[in-house]
């Protein structure tokens, strides 16, 4: 598979695969009354970093609900990429208080932040080049046979489980269209191919809250439509919820039920697309003092 060209025609949601595979928990009928969302899932409050005297996140306060698109937008050096770190455990904040569902994640390292039901992305996709696409998918599942001592010692059922990994990972990589380079390394795909991947890999930690770096940045635009359509079929079918960072201002307007904006570490404006493009402070702060 190649990256398709910027010429292409966009690719809507209806010509993505049509059934998503179920990971993950399926929300109860209730979880999601329409509008807003359902109850707040992630709550970020007066949040702090430094670094080396330097406050790259001060004090930054919002809230995600459940089954919505948050966006977290902001120019270069807003503190953007600090709070996405702060919050999923890679930089660990110096004050504040980070919840999800309900109970506190803050300063707590990455792999509790997965557990708790958080998957992220990367801007620069980290993908293990030397190894086959299934294995990279297969490295990311959790509960699996080397994770305890009991695993390894009683090894009943492993490979009925490690079939079920398998068969989702396969399901995963066909939704985003990688089933057939399942047994190519990784190192073969291209940059737009490996996004992909990485959204994938990311969904076979059976995540209630994906937070997504940058995912148009390095991709063709129609490349990037077909990601924007996948977060929205994953949102729409499975209920999931996301937070993600982008510079693409149209992406961000067209996708997002919420937008977080930033500037010198502060959360400066937050509410719907059109309340924030019509916000002063992010015009001033953000859009050069253009209208629209």
């Amino acid at each position: 598979m190649t990256d398709p060209t910027p010429d292409e025609a966009p690719i809507a949601t209806a010509e993505l695969p049509d059934a998503i595979p179920r990971v993950g928990p399926t929300p109860a009928a209730g979880d999601l009354p329409p509008g807003a969302g359902g109850a707040v899932l992630l709550q970020v409050t007066d949040v702090v970093k430094h670094f080396r005297g330097i406050r790259a996140v001060d004090g930054a306060t919002f809230a995600v609900r459940e089954g919505t698109v948050t966006s977290l937008i902001g120019p270069n050096g807003a503190g953007k990429s600090s709070l996405f770190n702060a919050v999923t455990g890679f930089y660990p904040p110096d004050r504040g208080a980070v919840t999800f569902a309900g109970r506190s994640i803050f300063r707590k390292p990455p792999y509790a932040v997965a557990r708790a039901g958080i998957a992220r992305t990367f801007q620069l996709t980290r993908a293990l080049t030397a190894m086959p696409v299934i294995d990279n998918m297969l490295l990311a599942a959790p509960h699996q046979r080397g994770e305890s001592l009991a695993g390894a010692l009683f090894p009943f059922g492993t490979r009925a489980r490690e079939k079920q990994l398998r068969e989702q990972a396969l399901e995963l990589l066909a939704l985003f269209r990688l089933d057939t380079k399942a047994d190519d390394y990784a190192g073969t795909l291209s940059g737009g191919q490996r996004k992909l991947l990485e959204f994938a890999r990311a969904l076979m930690t059976e995540p209630r809250m994906v937070l997504l770096d940058e995912p148009m940045a390095g991709v063709n635009p129609t490349l990037g439509r077909e990601l924007m359509a996948y977060m929205q079929r994953l949102r729409t079918e499975r209920g999931m919820t996301f937070l993600f960072v982008e510079h693409d201002l149209e992406a961000v307007m067209a996708n997002s039920d919420q937008v977080v904006v930033m500037a010198q570490g502060r959360v400066i404006a937050d509410g719907t697309p059109d309340e924030v493009r019509r916000d002063q402070r992010v015009i001033d702060a953000y859009l050069g003092g253009a209208g629209g």
